[in-house]
């Protein structure tokens, strides 16, 4: 590595902005100054196939390590996914079938590959090791460790409290992901604040069978657009890496004020100072929080996409949510009358995606969310007198185009 490059870790956007801990971190200073290319291990399950803004708060700074010579290394659990790693969650997961892990991992690499580096990426699949695990093999991983060690994972923890169902195989997750790092010789292992348990797991494990046991990066949780929850497709508070401008765009401004900062410092490379002045500029109302939100949201979109798609959506976003115009891009869903009457508003909601379930599409109308043509609907029966590109919008931002099958 260059002598520019060895140094460049010295300055804290690498060890301090979009960090939450690093363990150990005089242990890490110590390899990046080695000067020799660390092994980052990145292991991910396909149990859904797409990237979304919480995520890219660790790749991102994957691909920092790597521009410093680094090199990643990509495991996909295969076999992990079909247990289902129960992080953050009460309940078993359900496992995945191996045609539906294959999917998965396809769209994910993908989009990955849109943050790290594709060249500095070595990929590995776990079945390239537990594929030739026997019983005998199983039973002396396990035997390395305690229930009662397993049992200090809060989430497993909470769920023995509340006597809920914790499988055998659930707990051998933590202790296949360990395995991982002795697989590959992880030289760093990265993660979210909810992976903090496995990660060191890993570690232990490493220094078990004689390795230089990794050292644990760990990046914090990108709260969702919810405001609270951490961001979770499951959720619905996703922001995804790939969805249409014009929608991520949106997206970005629905957040809570108090969430901007935040986004600017974890998934954007806008400089620290200038996120300084935007905080003092706030706090001294002498800026409207909107602006600096508009500014976030062509950060992101440009990010993705490119400025001119960022430039794009901002202007469409005007037109629409500022000047209460119709978007120009509408989507079109067609509707029939069975039997001679038009089918109830709520099952129209559903099927066009404006609403999760029937009951959520009729809380929705109670609220007075939703209108046809910009009037207020009056219940279930609305459809009656909808006639054909009547414009059918849910909140501020979801709208489609109706016309009637002929």
């Amino acid at each position: 590595m260059e002598t520019t490059k060895k140094t460049a870790w010295l300055d804290d956007g690498l060890l301090r902005r979009g960090v939450a801990e690093i363990i150990v971190e005089e242990e890490f200073i110590a390899k990046l100054e080695s000067g020799r290319s660390l092994r980052l291990k990145e292991g991910f399950d396909p149990s859904s196939p797409d990237i979304h803004l919480g995520h890219a708060v660790g790749l991102r700074k994957l691909r920092q390590l790597q521009e410093l010579g680094h090199k990643v290394i990509l495991i996909v659990g295969d076999w992990t996914a079909q247990i289902g790693d129960p992080s953050g969650v009460s309940t078993t997961r359900r496992m995945l079938s191996p045609d539906e892990v294959q999917t998965n991992a396809k769209t994910y690499m993908d989009q990955f590959f849109r943050i790290v580096d594709r060249g500095r990426t070595e990929v590995m699949w776990q079945s390239e090791w537990f594929g030739k695990f026997n019983l005998a093999d199983v039973v002396r991983l396990t035997s390395r460790f305690t229930v009662a060690q397993m049992l200090a994972r809060e989430d497993f923890a909470k769920r023995f409290e509340a006597n809920s169902p914790i499988s055998v195989t659930e707990l051998l997750y933590p202790m296949m992901q360990a395995y991982d790092s002795v697989a590959i010789g992880s030289d760093v292992e990265f993660g979210g604040t909810d992976q903090k348990f496995n990660c060191l797991v890993g570690r232990e494990l490493q220094r078990m069978v004689g390795q230089d046991p990794q050292d644990v990066f760990l990046t914090p949780l990108l709260v969702g657009t919810d405001g609270t929850l951490k961001m979770s497709k499951s959720l619905g508070n996703y922001i995804g890496i790939t969805e249409p401008p014009d929608q991520m765009y949106g997206k970005v401004m629905s957040l809570p004020d108090a969430l901007m900062l935040d986004y600017f410092e974890l998934v954007t490379d806008v400089p620290n100072a200038e996120i300084a002045q935007f905080r003092a500029d706030i706090e001294a109302q002498r800026v409207n929080p909107r602006d600096v939100k508009m500014r976030l949201a062509r950060e992101i979109v440009a990010q993705f996409h490119s400025a001119e798609a960022a430039a794009a959506a901002e202007q469409e976003f005007r037109r629409v949510f500022q000047r209460r115009e119709k978007p120009t891009d509408l989507s079109t869903f067609t509707i029939s009358r069975a039997g001679g009457r038009a089918p109830a508003l709520s099952e129209v909601m559903v099927a066009a995606g404006l609403a999760a379930s029937r009951s959520d599409a009729r809380r929705l109308m109670a609220q007075g969310a939703v209108r046809l043509d910009d009037e207020k609907i009056d219940g279930e029966a609305a459809l009656e007198k909808a006639t054909d590109g009547a414009v059918l919008r849910v909140g501020r931002r979801r709208f489609v185009r109706l016309e009637w099958e002929k």
